[in-house]
């Protein structure tokens, strides 16, 4: 087997979307754990362009990184004003 330069970013990505993930899970910050999130479908995608899957790739970001964690982001920023007007109560 040898160590090339696909070889190393492909281990590179796989063990930064192994880690990411389970930050997500592990983390107690909401918002960091989307960022997290975010970071595990960046890293699935750079796998899914090096199998030669551009599509899937360019539709992992644009559907998982450009909705989903855009939609989670809005969703707790609209909730954390009701929080924190609640607490001021």
């Amino acid at each position: 087997m040898t160590w090339d330069w696909e070889m190393f970013i492909f281990l590179l990505m796989a063990f930064l979307a192994l880690v990411s993930a389970l930050l997500v899970v592990r983390n107690k910050d909401v918002v960091h754990s989307v960022v997290w999130l975010a970071t595990c479908f960046i890293a699935v995608a750079v796998l899914f362009v090096m199998l030669s899957a551009e599509f899937v790739a360019i539709i992992q970001i644009i559907v998982y990184v450009g909705a989903v964690v855009v939609v989670i982001l809005f969703g707790i920023m609209l909730t954390r004003k009701e929080i924190m007007e609640s607490e001021k109560r």
